[in-house]
């Protein structure tokens, strides 16, 4: 009944017990898993990332150099990554964005490398994702100018207000809300929640990572997800399960379209 549209499942946090991990959240309803690949100072942890997505039939992926790690982006490194991406199990581009709150690389290369593989995930016609924090303006300013022709893709673990989400959504972007939805002094983010487009919204966990109410301070993992559609639901007047079934339905949409336009050509 439910995709989580982000996660981090090759984190060290999961090492010692990912089998269980999966399994708790096939229990709880958790279908597909979009798992995120960031590429730091190179693609040689591809290899196992791209492993983990092979030997589980839950798990799809994307790859991209994050914002932390921008200052290691090359052109050389996109290249390796776009090759990468034609891979039957990468869905998207990313996470790529801008980070103003941590400054693990310098803002102009935090830029660049957003430009570059904006423009590297339209010529791969890959939906993106996208990490913002702090820098919500310039964001915008250059998804218009690099990624109005592109094929779209998702605000993660939004935070931002809602001329944000409306400049996002004019660019054909899905809006995905996390666990800090739950959290007790969000209700201004599920305000915001209340009026995006039903067509356009996910859901995730970022696991593990921000873990929802009833959770919080704990490792989230992909089977806390339903706390979050069900937060969701109430803010739209609808029920956890109806939500899980729009938000799944909206991923697909996104992401699996061209899986699913590739089997029926083969079929």
């Amino acid at each position: 009944m439910f995709i989580d549209s982000h996660a981090h499942l090759d984190s060290s946090d999961f090492q010692p017990d990912l089998e269980e991990v999966l399994q708790r959240a096939k229990d709880a309803g958790v279908s597909t898993i979009l798992t995120i690949g960031c590429v730091s100072e190179g693609v040689e942890s591809i290899a196992t990332f791209l492993r983990l997505l092979e030997d589980h039939d839950c798990l799809y992926g994307s790859i991209g150099v994050h914002p932390h790690d921008a200052r290691f982006y090359n052109d050389a490194l996109g290249e390796e990554i776009q090759r990468l991406s034609e891979h039957s199990k990468i869905l998207g581009w990313g996470e790529i964005g801008l980070d103003f709150h941590y400054h693990h690389s310098p803002r102009s290369q935090q830029i660049e490398a957003f430009r570059q593989q904006l423009r590297c995930a339209r010529a791969a016609d890959k939906p993106v994702i996208i990490h913002c924090r702090k820098a919500e303006a310039l964001t915008c300013q250059i998804l218009e100018e690099e990624f109005s022709q592109g094929r779209g893709g998702v605000l993660h673990c939004f935070t931002a207000d809602l001329e944000t989400a409306e400049r996002c959504l004019r660019l054909g972007f899905y809006i995905s809300f996390g666990g800090i939805l739950t959290f007790r002094k969000a209700e201004d983010l599920r305000e915001i929640a209340r009026q995006i487009p039903a067509e356009r919204l996910l859901i995730e966990t970022d696991s593990p990572f921000l873990a929802p109410v009833p959770f919080r301070s704990k490792r989230n993992e992909p089977s806390f997800l339903p706390k979050v559609s069900e937060v969701l639901g109430k803010v739209r007047r609808t029920t956890s399960e109806e939500m899980g079934v729009l938000t799944k339905t909206n991923f697909k949409r996104l992401f699996l379209r061209q899986l699913t336009a590739d089997r029926t050509a083969d079929s």
